[in-house]
């Protein structure tokens, strides 16, 4: 599965041009020793035009033919960043041709289909990873530490929380918010991120209770609302609150509540209040780019923070952390290794999110087969 370490840096080739694809090419511009950006696939000759005038390395190829990016042997990497509706038969033709792939959060629709794009990779043995990029702050490693060295005890009681906004406009794009292009709403477009965290830190959840809306703020076909009651494999019990009806947009957080003390992640940021009456405030000196994600901040600590984008719509941000995730990807593939979110390890926020939804629609508890 894995190439061998040449010295020279790997060709990728970027799939789609939408929201997100900018700040990819931040990331693989500030990567130029490890990647080289080959070749943009898009229908949008407009944002194929903004990307190159964005990208500080040797100009890349901008086509809308997916065969190009196959053909072309310098390309070792392929980074998928389309609407979930269009990943299927894109993903078996570049797993087919031998590009390992990299690919923007969600894995697919429905849990179904992301265990088919698993096992597409899985057959054509190339590595699958996804941007979970929530994964690389320094806060997230952190409590991954904290939680691996014991000091916490067992754990209780999760909270996991993700409060957010977003304005009309933002549903008012085609297919957005629909099961038929995005696959769902606020759990799998949004809180996916929080939700693949707290697992890398809970572990799995047996069985669920839930419920799921869309409220009265929102114009939309799937949920921007779902509450549910967690039992983790481990015997802990916990709570997912999510939501884009929640104006100001707030700061997405995790509480782990053990027999020692209690840890609370938030953005770049990791409390800890230990039962003998200590506390300690994790925070690096460089807030990261998810500190807040409100384009009208007025967090007078975010003096660094980068905006752009529309009034309504979300923002494109710093890259630093889709740099980790692409750079932590090129040594998987190096050094013949899983990278920090394989397609297989993602399959369990998708398969949480698949039993919240199940949960609501049924009106009663769902277990969860936690084995694989």
């Amino acid at each position: 599965m894995s190439d061998k370490y040449t010295g020279s840096p790997l060709g990728v080739a970027l799939i789609g041009a939408g929201m997100i694809a900018p700040r990819h090419v931040e990331a693989l511009s500030a990567a130029h020793e490890r990647v080289v950006l080959e070749a943009v696939v898009s229908r949008h000759t407009e944002r194929a035009q903004y990307l190159a005038q964005h990208y500080s390395g040797p100009a890349p190829v901008f086509t809308n033919e997916l065969s190009s990016v196959i053909n072309n042997q310098r390309v070792r990497v392929a980074i998928v960043a389309t609407p979930p509706s269009v990943r299927l038969d894109l993903i078996e033709s570049l797993a087919q041709s031998g590009k390992h792939i990299l690919l923007e959060k969600p894995v697919a629709r429905t849990y179904d289909e992301s265990v088919q794009v698993v096992e597409i990779c899985e057959r054509a043995g190339v590595l699958l990873g996804l941007v979970f990029q929530h994964r690389m702050r320094e806060s997230s490693k952190a409590a991954a530490r904290l939680l691996s060295s014991g000091e916490l005890g067992k754990i209780g009681h999760v909270e996991i929380a993700a409060p957010l906004w977003r304005d009309q406009s933002y549903y008012d794009e085609l297919g957005r918010g629909t099961y038929e292009r995005d696959g769902g709403g606020v759990l799998l477009t949004q809180a996916i991120h929080t939700i693949d965290l707290a697992l890398s830190l809970t572990g799995k959840v047996s069985s669920v209770t839930a419920m799921t809306a869309t409220t009265p703020l929102h114009k939309m076909e799937s949920e921007d609302f779902a509450v549910a009651g967690l039992r983790f494999e481990s015997g802990a019990v916990g709570s997912l609150v999510a939501s884009t009806a929640v104006f100001p947009h707030g700061r997405e957080s995790i509480t782990l509540h053990g027999e020692h003390g209690s840890a609370k992640l938030c953005g770049n940021e990791l409390e800890i209040a230990w039962r003998d009456g200590r506390k300690e405030h994790w925070s690096p000196d460089k807030r990261d780019d998810n500190k807040c994600n409100d384009n009208k901040c007025n967090d007078s600590k975010c003096n660094d923070h980068k905006h752009s984008g529309s009034d309504n719509g979300p923002v494109v941000q710093k890259s630093e952390l889709h740099q980790q995730i692409i750079e932590d990807f090129i040594d998987a593939i190096h050094q013949g290794h899983e990278p920090i979110v394989s397609g297989r390890k993602a399959l369990q926020a998708h398969r949480l999110i698949s039993a919240i939804e199940e949960s609501s629609r049924l009106g009663s508890t769902v277990s969860i087969n936690t084995e694989g």
